[in-house]
């Protein structure tokens, strides 16, 4: 009995239980994604015209990514403390906006149901943070892996809790926002009290890769799995008992994770040798770097009087030309030759507050990067509806859903490839994001061109680069700035996508496609003289046909992507050394 119970500590404090537990609360934890489902239900109960609900979804994508609160609380405040918050806002939020539509409280104005779901998405926020912050303490050494599986779960939230809805066979369609606030809500209040930093540093075992590819394949087959299913509700029209089948098999699929905790704990015997020596090394280090930093200011001084070529030596030349520079340094220090300079704040790669970070080119450079490519990456997700409608397509559902599901796998990609990058070669990270940069200006440029099977080039293309983003970006931050306030740092760059996606969505992406849609329109009633009579009631009647609507808008697009990857370069040019240092030197 004993025994057990020292299991069942170890247990919960594991922290692949706290990184499992994470993706749990992640996979329902995206709400902002089933804007486009409740969004015909809003409309329709309210009495809303096109533009209302427009407005509605501008204060979604505000409440999901204003964070700041989230991100500074979480460095004073316990994990569970901010999940709780989360969970508040949740549930009042969307649970007032229920109340609404299903016509149990007087009807409310506008602005207080953009309220309610300013509130209710902001709530995401803070479970976003908890996870993050949590799981990149347990495995500061897997920080691309880590990020990309949680953003990864956050993005593919949309199309899990669509199925657990569709099994569930509510009478009314309102009922999926009283699912978004109540279930949500019960998920993260069954998990927070384990999702926390357990020193996950001190728990290196060498399984841990065996772990890592056991859960990327889970992520794959989960990938896999769910596009099967929308191909297959899309093609067939399915029976409820194979709905539930199929949604009780999507759960499993997401439960399976446990196993690696559950695996480790209870039917490990003994701890192995190589963790034994692993764990030593770590508190060497540890020990070390203590001792270190009494000479901290000194020390730091060699990064000012070494030469540049220092950095590009070999591992063992470089090493000792920075130890002879220490020591003289020391010599001139204990003799007063020379007066030590103090420094005025941290340098990339030690801990960084926001307002520290800000006066940065490099956490600027990688800001505007953002805003332009994930803006323009929101941008298409905001308007596939119209792009779908445009090229003739009667359902838009099938590819809303697909890029969802290659939104997942470019997240979980982009943090497994960008680990490779700075593990094997310790070349900057960002260089993986001026990639998936490339990899979306092809999509844009692609449909600009007119070219076969524009929907799926950049359904696919679109979905990949601009999840990559969410996976690279938090990792790079945190290793550029440190993790003391990664929370703040993270939170600010979420706000990167919606500034974008505000410029590119509501005045180019917009203006592009009324002006097409009014010349179609005028077209029109040249050509049917009957339909001079009869004028169009508003700018909402106007439906614009063609890739005509959209090829300019992407061409633009495609351009910006293009700067966005000249921003990042610059990124990985001025980082070079700081990388180098923080994962060794180059195989190459």
């Amino acid at each position: 009995m004993y025994q057990f119970r020292g299991k069942f500590k170890t247990f919960i404090n594991n922290r692949w239980l706290v990184f499992v537990c994470a993706m749990w609360i992640q996979s329902c934890a995206g709400v902002g994604y089933l804007f486009g489902s409740i969004s015909p239900v809003i409309k329709s109960a309210m009495g809303y015209n096109q533009r209302q609900v427009a407005i509605l979804g501008v204060v979604k994508d505000l409440g999901d990514s204003i964070g700041f609160v989230a991100g500074s609380l979480s460095e004073v405040l316990p994990i569970w403390v901010i999940l709780l918050i989360g969970v508040v806002q949740n549930f009042v939020g969307y649970g007032l906006l229920w109340l609404v539509v299903a016509g149990m409280v007087p009807s409310l104005p506008l602005w207080v149901l953009c309220i309610a779901i300013f509130v209710g998405t902001n709530g995401e926020t803070y479970f976003n943070t908890a996870a993050l912050v949590s799981c990149v303490q347990n495995f500061p050494k897997s920080r691309g892996p880590i990020v990309g599986i949680l953003k990864g779960f956050a993005g593919l939230s949309g199309a899990i809790l669509t199925q657990i809805y569709l099994m569930m066979n509510f009478p009314d369609q309102s009922s999926l926002i009283f699912m978004i606030a109540v279930g949500p809500s019960i998920v993260v209040l069954a998990l927070m009290l384990i999702l926390r930093p357990v020193g996950g540093h001190k728990q290196v075992r060498p399984s841990d890769g065996r772990s890592f590819l056991f859960t990327y394949s889970l992520c794959l087959i989960l990938a896999v799995y769910l596009l099967g299913v929308l191909l297959l509700e899309d093609l067939i029209d399915l029976k409820q008992t194979v709905i539930v089948l199929l949604a009780v098999l999507l759960i499993i699929l997401i439960l399976l994770p446990v196993l690696i905790p559950v695996l480790m704990v209870f039917f490990s015997k003994s701890r192995p040798p190589a963790e034994e020596s692993l764990l030593s090394e770590t508190q060497k280090q540890e020990s070390g770097n203590s001792e270190q930093d009494g000479n901290e200011v000194i020390l730091s001084e060699v990064e000012d009087e070494k030469s540049p070529e220092v950095d590009l030596l070999p591992a063992s030349e470089r090493q000792k030309r920075i130890a002879h520079l220490q020591l003289k340094l020391f010599q001139a220090a204990a003799e007063g030759a020379v007066r030590i300079k103090r420094r005025k704040g941290p340098r990339r790669g030690e801990d960084f507050t926001l307002l520290q970070a800000l006066k940065k080119a490099d956490f600027l450079l990688i800001f505007f990067s953002l805003v332009l490519a994930s803006g323009t990456g929101l941008t298409v997700i905001d308007n596939l509806g119209q792009i779908c409608q445009s090229l003739g397509y009667t359902d838009s559902s099938i590819y809303v859903s697909m890029i969802s599901i290659w939104n997942f796998l470019g997240r979980v990609g982009g943090g497994y490839f960008s680990e490779l990058v700075v593990r094997k070669f310790a070349y900057p990270r960002p260089v993986t994001m001026a990639v998936a940069q490339v990899v979306m200006a092809i999509g844009l440029f692609y449909y600009t061109m007119g070219w076969p099977g524009q929907i799926y080039v950049v359904t696919v293309l679109i979905g990949l680069g601009y999840g990559a983003h969410w996976a690279i970006v938090p990792a790079s931050a945190s290793e550029l700035f440190g993790l003391k306030s990664f929370g703040a740092l993270y939170n600010f760059l979420t706000l990167a996508s919606t500034a974008g996606s505000l410029i590119f969505s509501g005045v180019i992406a917009s203006g592009i496609y009324d002006y097409y849609a009014e010349q179609q329109a005028a077209v029109s009633l040249q050509i049917s003289a009957a339909m001079l009579a009869v004028p169009l009631q508003d700018d909402d009647s106007l439906t614009c046909e063609g890739s005509i609507c959209y090829s300019i808008t992407f061409g633009i697009l495609s351009g910006l992507c293009i700067v966005a990857t000249a921003l990042s370069m610059i990124v990985v040019y001025r980082t070079k050394s700081v990388y180098t240092q923080l994962y060794g030197n180059s195989r190459s």
